[in-house]
């Protein structure tokens, strides 16, 4: 007897629960190595790019949005948290004080909001040009790659996840991207992801700047 959702699932779904793997395996791999950590992030928005371009070509189960926001919840989510959580306890040690607090308490504030996030978009955003809120895919690029390009202090990490907890709710709408320029965008995360080192370390450097450049102009200068 076969399992229930053979033959229910899209090509789309499949790509969506690999997305969600990649989460698991970058939640155990920031333990062991960070960088690791950062690069199977940015394979899972890859996946999470190209389970988008499959569903839009071939179609998509009445499940797809969901499986979608579940694997976002462990790849966009619990994984960068992981490695924020990862590369201060390993700078600071773990005791009970304030730093243990900082590096405990925001990555865990920043789970608890991406899962927020990610319920308001399945409920009200899906199918529409545009979202309310820096898009958990976003935050998560930008930890990664930031991490990729040399921003290893943990301070600025932590900063940078306490903000996005913010921005992540916030009342500004992001536009989605063209397909082209998503497409961009996925060839400087898959450089990132194959070739982290080459010339200094220019391609997490470009994906960190190509992501800033749409986290903060976007709202504002790119039109669909």
């Amino acid at each position: 007897m076969q399992p229930r959702f053979v033959g229910r699932l899209a090509l789309a779904d499949l790509v969506t629960v690999a997305n969600a793997a990649l989460g698991f395996g970058a939640v155990a791999a920031a333990t062991l190595s960070p960088a690791l950590a950062a690069r199977l992030i940015l394979l899972g928005a890859i996946a999470d790019g190209l389970d988008g371009v499959l569903a839009r070509h071939y179609g998509s189960s009445a499940a797809g949005e969901f499986l979608d926001s579940l694997a976002d919840v462990a790849t966009f989510a619990v994984a960068p948290a992981m490695l924020v959580f990862v590369v201060a306890s390993d700078a600071w040690g773990v005791a009970l004080d304030g730093s243990t607090a900082a590096a405990l308490g925001l990555p865990a504030l920043f789970v608890a909001i991406a899962v927020l996030r990610l319920g308001l978009y399945t409920a009200e955003d899906v199918g529409d040009a545009t979202t309310d809120g820096v898009q958990t895919t976003l935050a998560a690029t930008l930890l990664a790659a930031g991490f990729l390009a040399g921003v290893t202090t943990p301070t600025i990490l932590l900063a940078a996840t306490g903000v996005f907890c913010y921005l992540m709710v916030a009342p500004v709408s992001y536009p989605d991207l063209w397909a082209r320029d998503a497409l961009v965008l996925g060839g400087l995360q898959a450089l990132a992801v194959l070739l982290p080192d080459t010339f200094g370390g220019v391609f997490p450097r470009a994906l960190l700047a190509a992501a800033l450049a749409y986290l903060v102009l976007a709202p504002r200068f790119y039109w669909r």
